[in-house]
């Protein structure tokens, strides 16, 4: 990486062009964070027991540390940096141009501050974007649980979950309008399993024909694209996690509560196992199959993440990406292998907003 950007600058010196490389290091805030904690955990020492003041000290002897090892590294490496211009990103020509650029962004409509899906990391407890999500093949298991069909008592429709901890914020239960071992369900209702809430059938495409049962349960707190979905639908929205992953069930309806209060407070993972344990006693499990996904992990902490409503700040990308598009679309941009166009394309085609504020 860095002798390719030095053979870059150096043949621009030597083309007699006014080229100055600036060498500079980045915060890495929450890498750092972790990484400070884990040496004062060594020391004996919990982040909890320190003030503000405190831990800010031991952090910025970290930066110092570490930032300094990076820049003698790139001096060995023979890089042609203008060492007298190095940068931080936290140094306070920087801190002023970070303020001024998001003020303009913010003037202009392309920041804006709003309650949003994001990958949540419950253990730094902090927004992650895409990026720093690491995708992990596990072993677990596809539990399908019986929810009883309202206006027939005695029948199930039955709906295959890998996270039947979840049920709790459960609001309906979606079918695909085509898929024909589903249509007796078009209209009725189904009470949710242990829960007790009466929800809806509802129909959309998004449920893909052919799939499991077809009958996809919708939690729009806790999933992507069940957020969609009830984005699009108007739906009822109940968050059941806490910020470190517990159970927080105190927004539910006072009926509902009652039978499920028990699970307050646990941790997500223990209260699957209750749950499930819960629901075989009540004859709700159909049956459990064995089940290899791919989990989002946190690039931080090496925890499962969680898709979680945030109030977060984000910027309007698809205005960006408009400016982008277009050259490469003419031919103006040309990529190395040329097969990157369409990689590059795809990206900008089906851009998000993207999430730029972190909590510490």
């Amino acid at each position: 990486n860095e002798t390719i950007q030095d053979i870059l600058v150096r043949r621009a010196r030597m083309e007699g062009k006014n080229a100055c490389w600036v060498p500079g290091t980045d915060h890495a805030s929450i890498a750092t964070e972790a990484k400070v904690i884990k040496r004062l955990k060594e020391q004996g020492i919990n982040k909890s027991d320190l003030t503000r003041e405190q831990f800010l000290k031991h952090a910025w002897d970290w930066t110092e540390e570490h930032g300094g090892i990076i820049l003698q590294q790139l001096r060995k490496l023979g890089c042609s940096c203008d060492w007298d211009r190095t940068a931080f990103t936290m140094d306070e020509t920087r801190s002023k141009a970070v303020i001024a650029t998001f003020c303009d962004l913010y003037r202009k409509g392309l920041i804006y501050r709003g309650l949003r899906m994001v990958n949540w990391d419950p253990e730094r407890q902090t927004a992650l974007s895409d990026e720093e999500v690491i995708y992990q093949e596990e072993h677990s298991h596809l539990y399908y649980l019986k929810y009883e069909v309202v206006e027939q008592p005695g029948k199930y429709c039955i709906v295959a979950t890998t996270r039947p901890e979840t049920i709790m914020g459960d609001v309906c239960v979606c079918i695909n309008p085509k898929e024909e071992k589903n249509q007796w369900l078009k209209g009725l209702h189904v009470r949710v399993p242990l829960v007790g809430r009466e929800i809806p059938i509802i129909e959309d495409r998004y449920v893909e024909i052919g799939f499991g049962t077809g009958c996809l349960k919708v939690t729009p707190a806790h999933d992507m694209n069940d957020y969609m979905l009830g984005q699009k639908y108007n739906l009822t929205i109940y968050d059941t996690f806490t910020a470190d992953a517990h159970l927080t069930l105190s927004g539910l309806e006072p009926e509902v509560f009652a039978r499920v209060k028990q699970y307050e407070g646990m941790d997500r993972f223990d209260c699957r196992k209750q749950i499930v344990e819960d629901l075989k006693a009540a004859g709700l499990v159909d049956h459990i199959e064995d089940y290899t996904n791919k989990v989002g992990h946190s690039e931080r902490t090496n925890v499962p993440i969680e898709p979680r409503l945030s109030l977060q700040w984000f910027i309007k990308m698809q205005h960006f990406a408009d400016i982008a598009l277009p050259p490469v679309m003419n031919d103006e941009i040309v990529f190395y292998p040329a097969k990157y166009k369409n990689t590059y394309r795809n990206w900008l085609e089906n851009i998000k907003d993207w999430c730029i504020s972190r909590q510490l």
